[in-house]
């Protein structure tokens, strides 16, 4: 699973083939496709080209439309969202959901669980709900944020949804690069051997993430700079 996390990461339009043939050349052995197909799904991830592995949402719940198409982010807290990335660690693995400002790309809130359960999402939106109200919320459709307990929690703060559509990671493209940031610039190169060590790991990431890593589509500022300020 790290190594399709690594190349899923690199290549989040390699679908279950491609990562297949990837394993197999770094392996050098035959990888079954089937197995490759169940542990994205146990890793929750999916090609982003539209197709039968595209991720859908439970089919009891409501799906909102995307708002971000051609909408100017001048400011902070117009425009928050969310997605949720497999972590591998040395032994085992975990998830990790986060929420970010669009406008700042300021990492409001974090949490970690051992499932891809409701609970953890909903922990890491009351999180950031004790730091600012966002005018647009946005999210993909997966079940954990098309559920009530989410959207109603939203929409109890007045704040309008907005889901990616199908198969379009590029929808969400800034939390996309907090993931490759996140994994490149800190969770490959620690190779965490538990969950404490992850955390702690994590905080201090995130820390140096909104304080002292600067970007260049942020002129060479901090996210906490253009967030704070």
């Amino acid at each position: 699973m790290k190594l399709i996390d690594q190349e899923y990461t690199r290549r989040p339009f390699y679908g279950s083939r491609r990562i297949q043939v990837h394993l197999s050349n770094v392996l050098q052995q035959p990888i079954n496709r089937k197995r490759v197909q169940r542990l994205m799904r146990v890793m929750g991830i999916y090609g982003i080209a539209p197709g039968p592995n595209t991720s859908k949402p439970h089919p009891e719940h409501k799906v909102y439309p995307y708002l971000l198409r051609g909408l100017r982010v001048t400011r902070p807290n117009q425009v928050w969202s969310t997605d949720i990335t497999f972590i591998p660690m040395n032994q085992g693995f975990m998830y990790l959901v986060a929420i970010i400002d669009w406008y700042s790309r300021y990492v409001l809130s974090w949490r970690l669980s051992n499932t891809m359960d409701t609970e953890f999402c909903l922990q890491a939106l009351e999180d950031a709900l004790q730091i600012a109200t966002p005018e647009i919320f946005n999210t993909d459709q997966g079940s954990q944020f098309t559920s009530l307990s989410f959207t109603s929690r939203l929409e109890k703060e007045n704040i309008q949804i907005s889901m990616d559509g199908r198969g379009r990671a590029l929808d969400n493209v800034f939390i996309e690069r907090l993931w490759r940031s996140v994994k490149y610039e800190n969770i490959y190169l620690n190779d965490y051997f538990n969950v404490i060590n992850l955390r702690q790991g994590l905080i201090n990431y995130f820390e140096f993430y909104n304080n002292q890593r600067y970007h260049e589509a942020l002129e060479y500022q901090s996210p906490c700079h253009f967030y704070c300020s």
